[in-house]
């Protein structure tokens, strides 16, 4: 059929087209902009014909776009499929096989998709996180504080379908528009399952949570906010909150959602903690949240073009950048306080080796929990966070 063969064309102009590090969904906008003829429904084929081809990772790279296309598609799809049944039907009669061996079927194996199991933590499961490759991810939203029962009743009255997990987090089908039901930020906060638990250690010390005065935090890698909000409803309101972000049209769209959150910030300003910490020496905090720059490993399933283009050497460029930022925030934090160092990578350099830094580094400060946020167990991200409290540094004797 014709309309397979514009598909399979589009999908590879758009792929050819695509500029790598900039995350796919926005190239894919852009192009469909550019041209309107494509309707709503050729957008949505295009597009998951474009992840199907990146979801192979690193495998047949040197395959034509067509067919690798196509592979994708087979190793992701368990249902029938129109255009593979059409380039390979030989292939869509095997829909229903275990991935393992639909991979055995084309004669690849997880190190092909993923050459990099070497420097991938020895605490998360290899099998399994590459597994997530080829599965769509969920859509997740945090409910905010007494406003559960509001939330699921929209969901209901639009006939959405969801998951409870846990006591605040919902899962739904990654299609859904979730902002045309809900009051977004203010009644729930759409937030990857692992990262609404980067922060769950302030559950385990209700002196902070439950102190008098406000607790000053930093979030100093802010990006969109997420974790301002989550920190604020973990605290209760209880806090007096700075923010930054080396980018500046970030920090608007963050004043923006903090706004409709009904969150004031004590301090909004533009930082590249690579260089300075753009803070006066002297000022210090009770919570530190830096949710470090990374390569983002751990969010593979849900950008599989970060995957298809990676390269090696951005592991030991993003280690020595996250080196440079704490050293230039770890200073800022008070005595007794705590500092959250979270990513989403898999690779034990920006993880493991990050936090042995630190602590030879800074020997005032105690590790008090660190280990991963298997989301690849959820269809969700993978996370890592550490936690570290700055003990009473020695009075220094004259």
């Amino acid at each position: 059929m014709g309309k397979f063969h514009s598909y399979i064309a589009s999908a590879a102009t758009l792929i050819s087209s695509y500029n790598a590090g900039k995350p796919f969904s926005l190239q894919a906008r852009e192009f469909f902009s550019s041209d309107r003829k494509y309707g709503s429904r050729d957008r949505k084929a295009i597009s998951s014909l474009c992840y199907a081809y990146f979801r192979l990772g690193k495998a047949y790279k040197d395959l034509p776009v067509e067919e690798r296309i196509c592979y994708g598609l087979f190793l992701s799809e368990y249902k029938p499929n129109e255009l593979l049944h059409f380039f390979h039907p030989n292939l869509d009669e095997q829909y229903a096989l275990e991935l393992y061996e639909k991979m055995n079927l084309l004669a690849i194996t997880f190190d092909d998709v993923f050459p990099y199991t070497d420097f991938l933590s020895q605490q998360l499961d290899a099998h399994l996180y590459i597994t997530s490759f080829f599965r769509q991810p969920k859509l997740f939203i945090r409910t905010r504080p007494g406003r559960k029962q509001a939330v699921t009743e929209k969901l209901d009255r639009a006939t959405i379908s969801y998951t409870c997990i846990g006591d605040d987090c919902l899962e739904l089908e990654n299609n859904v528009s979730a902002d045309k039901v809900l009051s977004l930020n203010k009644e729930a906060v759409i937030q990857d399952a692992s990262s609404q638990h980067v922060l769950d250690f302030l559950l385990e010390m209700p002196a902070i949570v439950q102190a008098e005065k406000k607790v000053t935090a930093w979030d100093c890698c802010a990006a969109s906010g997420g974790k301002s909000i989550l920190l604020y409803d973990r605290l209760k309101g209880n806090v007096q909150l700075t923010v930054s972000d080396i980018r500046e049209n970030i920090l608007a769209n963050l004043r923006s959602r903090l706004s409709q959150a009904g969150i004031n910030i004590n301090r909004c300003f533009r930082a590249n903690l690579s260089e300075s910490s753009g803070l006066q020496q002297a000022e210090k905090f009770n919570i530190i949240v830096c949710d470090v720059p990374c390569t983002g490993s751990g969010t593979w399933s849900r950008t599989p073009e970060q995957l298809c283009f990676f390269d090696m050497e951005k592991i030991g460029y993003y280690k020595t950048l996250q080196q440079q930022v704490v050293s230039h925030v770890v200073p800022h934090l008070q005595t007794g306080g705590l500092f959250f160092y979270i990513t989403c990578s898999v690779f034990c350099e920006e993880n493991e080796q990050i936090v042995s830094f630190m602590l030879n580094r800074f020997p005032f400060l105690q590790l008090m929990k660190s280990g991963y946020l298997p989301g690849y167990e959820m269809a969700a991200d993978t996370m890592f966070v550490a936690v570290f409290r700055k003990k009473d540094e020695p009075v220094q004797q004259g």
